[in-house]
């Protein structure tokens, strides 16, 4: 395995030779996986609860949580047991190069998926969309009208330079709980409408968004290697998973109640609304804004993973990319007109959710560690793991097929929800 894609590639270069760093808290991996974790998926989660209802949706976030919690076991304890340091490492060990690539495939298409997700809503935030024939605008837009700068193409250029700026504010909890104490709530559905068999099946497609809402194990590695003890890295991704199954149905169920069967894949193309006040307007605005400036803070996180791993994949051999130069801005500038160019082709996040979920995310968070666990090439697989190993999989590829047959004939008989 080469060091390009793994955790001891440094940041920054020259950074190996700095002074050893105390190892930090569990607190500070609490934060780095509740940060890999909430990302774009929190967007289309109100989606989900629409198409769920709210109990089935509480229950599947519940579900997936813990599974995502028991995949980083399997995951963490046969690193550990082995000589590798990453996830590919991991399942090279267990099913060789073949195993290793797989591995790689998945995580660029995810982590690719993710970065491209992160543009479309920003750029939905910035210069609006126009879904399904409707208009809606974007924040610039709203505020000094639609010239040539505040274009989607523009925004999302606009983006691409400013991918460093840190915030994450959730006020769209205020504003639903505003709603609540002013009656101007819809009433929520509990329980899915199944009013035929296509309805059904419809439910199964809020899974793939849910799961890659989990989705994170491509920075277990480097987040885990940089605790002191293993057994810290499963307790903060413990903590984290109770924090972010909180936050996703907290924020899924006040987003629901606030635009009800009106919820959009986007939820912050909703917050375009007139709301009919000034403060109203203002809140709408810092909502939207302050989610895109968060996805600007996670955007290099993701494109740091994504460019390790196609370093890696087509140069095993080459030195570390910290320290080449040319290598490094050739893939850096690559990714980054990649998925400017595919942002503006299919500006609707929906579709990357159900591309990702039911193929290279449910993968990565349980197919592939489920597979190591059942395959127990160092012999340390208890009876319990086994079991646990064969039912992610099972309900994965199960799930995951069925997402896939439903899209594909909605898409055929044109009733794309």
């Amino acid at each position: 395995m080469s060091p390009a894609a793994g955790v001891k590639e440094p940041l920054l270069p020259g950074s190996s030779k700095s002074a050893p760093a105390k190892p930090p808290s569990v607190s500070g991996a609490v934060f780095n996986v509740s940060t890999s974790i909430i990302g774009a998926g929190i967007m289309s989660i109100p989606a989900t609860i629409k198409v769920l209802g709210v109990v089935p949706a509480f229950v599947m976030i519940v579900v997936i949580a813990w599974l995502a919690d028991i995949s980083v076991e399997f995951l963490m304890r046969y690193t550990h047991a082995g000589d590798t340091t990453t996830y590919a490492g991991v399942m090279r060990e267990s099913f060789g190069r073949v195993g290793s690539i797989l591995v790689q495939i998945c995580v660029m298409i995810t982590n690719l998926g993710c970065l491209i997700i992160y543009l479309i809503i920003i750029g939905d935030v910035l210069s609006g969309n126009q879904p399904e024939g409707s208009v809606h605008l974007g924040v610039l837009q709203q505020w000094f009208g639609i010239h040539w700068w505040n274009t989607r193409a523009f925004a999302l250029l606009f983006t691409l330079i400013f991918v460093l700026l840190p915030l994450v504010v959730f006020k769209r909890v205020v504003m639903a709980i505003m709603a609540l104490l002013e009656g101007k709530t819809n009433s929520p559905r509990m329980v899915p409408e199944l009013d035929n068999k296509a309805a059904f099946f419809d439910l199964f497609t809020a899974v793939p968004v849910i799961v890659t809402a989990f989705t994170f194990h491509f920075n277990v590695h480097p987040i885990g290697f940089e605790m002191d003890k293993p057994s810290d890295m499963i307790s903060a991704v413990r903590v984290s998973m109770v924090l972010c199954a909180a936050i996703y149905f907290t924020i899924g169920l006040f987003g629901y109640l606030l635009f009800g069967d009106s919820i959009m894949a986007d939820i912050l193309v909703n917050f375009d609304q007139n709301s009919g006040s000034t403060i109203g307007s203002l809140l709408n605005d810092i909502v939207r804004l302050s989610y895109a400036l968060h996805l600007m803070l996670v955007f290099p996180l993701l494109n740091f993973s994504l460019r390790a791993n196609i370093d890696e994949f087509l140069f095993p051999n080459k030195t570390l990319l910290a320290k080449d130069n040319t290598r490094f801005w050739s893939l850096t500038l690559v990714i980054l007109a990649f998925c400017y160019l595919a942002a503006i082709a299919i500006p609707n996040i929906w579709y990357f959710f159900q591309f990702m979920g039911s193929t290279s995310a449910v993968s990565l968070a349980f197919i592939f560690p489920g597979a190591i666990a059942l395959w127990d090439a160092w012999g340390i697989s208890t009876a319990r793991d086994r079991i646990l190993a064969a039912v992610m999989i099972v309900l994965a590829v199960v799930t995951s097929t069925i997402a896939i047959s439903s899209n594909i004939y909605s898409l055929i008989t044109g009733n794309q929800s």
